[in-house]
């Protein structure tokens, strides 16, 4: 064992470039690597074996223990055939924007600190407002991912409509199918249980905006101060779309914030074919959006935008004294001043390199691809015997399970757990179970542009199956 402080950066040269060539040979083999790969007790155990050293050890041999013990378990959503929950298959581009923003190491949470950085987020989040029919008064910034854009926009909310000697009296409106991040949000920056009205949803999953406004006017009669409506756009369950347009005029009526969840939906900004479905989000007050998701990004890359820059600043601005020398004036805001986070890395230079070289043309086919791709499930399912359709083909999800005559609801629900149980344990497909309108139900979410109509068939076949072997 060796003192390791005095490594050499020819040493971490070396490893670099030979895990850098082994990934990507690892990449342009990928589809014949299993989607989930389990980890065992045994390989569990060794892992929990492993510890702090008192003294330095191999480079060489540090890294080839994490390649084989660490990074290669889990659930692998860069797979063309990992379907399960929203998928985050990420571009090799991004990868290499993410390498060079980690390489460089800059603070990005000033413009002193990081000029052009920060001009080219800036840039970007201009961009993405243009793409919602935000006007030239918005503005937003990178975060971390969904969860911390939500929270962020929940709390700009919270900081506009109510005065802080009324937060204990704030109620927020979310529906049965809004994502748990939004809860979590709420409840962190002061909203509980108890102040978080869930609303039925209609046939197609979107919020029953007549019982949204019953909950408001019973709350509002009770003393109570509705403050906020969450409307989904593109819903992680079934990618239903909320009616901005109604829920728009109720935040108009009774003087609440509306914001958009649109962690994963809010890509199809950037289809042409598809961007009309999220007609009317440019109502909304604010929008959360991950990149990381249908735009093609390695963790972590969220984005919240704000149609008013000025309510950010309100929430987030503080000046003390160590800082001042970094103040810029009001042309300019740092980014610190429009989030909770002061030290940052400049997260959107992955998606402007993607872009860059992409272009915004070649993101919008990928991201049709996506919609594509689960018509050809829907397709291919019909053919199967004993399928029920809980929701058809939309924003790149299908739902539906085997649902044989004469069977139980639990029955049929554990027939559908099985099934997927099987087809992850195979390694071949990531198809996962939800549940809706009671009952466990197959899912299948295709954003990945390199997933094909054979992947389909295939993974279906395979489905079809396991579910004649079940019913044997």
């Amino acid at each position: 064992m060796e003192n390791r402080t005095d490594l050499s950066n020819q040493e971490v040269e070396k490893v670099i470039k030979d895990f850098i060539k082994d990934y990507f040979v690892f990449r342009q083999n990928l589809k014949n690597e299993n989607v989930v790969e389990n980890i065992d007790e045994q390989q569990l155990k060794k892992v929990k074996t492993m510890t702090i050293p008192k003294r330095g050890r191999s480079l060489e041999e540090v890294t080839k223990e994490m390649n084989e013990s660490i990074y290669k378990y889990g659930y692998n959503v860069n797979h063309p055939r990992y379907f399960g929950f929203i998928p985050g298959p990420s571009s090799t581009l991004s990868l290499l924007g993410d390498v060079m923003t980690s390489a460089y190491n800059r603070h990005a949470g000033s413009w002193t600190t990081f000029p052009a950085g920060c001009h080219i987020e800036n840039e970007l989040i201009q961009w993405l407002c243009q793409q919602a029919n935000y006007p030239k008064s918005a503005s937003g910034v990178f975060v971390s991912g969904g969860s911390m854009a939500n929270m962020t926009a929940l709390t700009i909310a919270r900081d506009t409509i109510l005065k802080e000697d009324q937060w204990h009296k704030g109620v927020a409106y979310v529906s049965n199918q809004t994502h748990s991040s939004v809860a979590k949000g709420l409840r962190i920056i002061g909203i509980g249980n108890s102040r978080i009205r869930k609303i039925e949803t209609d046939k197609n999953f979107c919020m029953n905006v007549d019982q949204l406004e019953e909950m408001i006017k019973k709350d509002k009669e009770n003393g109570l101060i509705p403050f906020v409506i969450i409307a989904s756009a593109g819903t992680t369950n079934t990618g239903s779309i909320d009616d901005f347009e109604k829920i728009s005029k109720l935040c108009q009526k009774y003087h609440m914030w509306m914001h958009a969840d649109g962690a994963f939906g809010a890509s199809v900004l950037l289809s042409k074919k598809h961007k009309d479905l999220l007609k009317g989000i440019e109502k909304a007050d604010s929008i959360s959006w991950d990149g990381h998701k249908w735009l093609f990004q390695t963790y972590a890359c969220g984005i919240v935008l704000v149609k008013e820059k000025r309510q950010m600043l309100k929430s987030f601005s503080v000046h003390p004294e160590y800082l001042q020398d970094l103040e810029m004036d009001e042309t300019y805001f740092n980014p610190w001043d429009m989030s909770m986070e002061l030290t940052r890395p400049a997260r959107g230079l992955k998606l402007w390199l993607t872009l860059q070289v992409m272009g915004s043309d070649a993101i919008s086919d990928a991201i049709d691809h996506g919609f594509e791709i689960a018509d050809i499930a829907e397709k291919q399912l019909q053919k199967c015997k004993d399928i029920e359709f809980i929701s058809h083909s939309h924003m790149g999800i299908v739902n539906f399970r085997f649902s044989p005559e004469n069977y139980s609801n639990e029955e049929k629900d554990k027939i559908n757990h099985e099934i997927s149980m099987r087809i992850v344990n195979s390694g071949y497909a990531g198809v996962f179970t939800t549940q809706l309108q009671g009952k466990t139900v197959l899912r299948i979410c295709s954003l990945h542009p390199e997933t094909t109509k054979e992947d389909i068939v295939k993974t279906i076949s395979k489905l079809e199956m396991y579910y004649r072997e079940i019913m044997k």
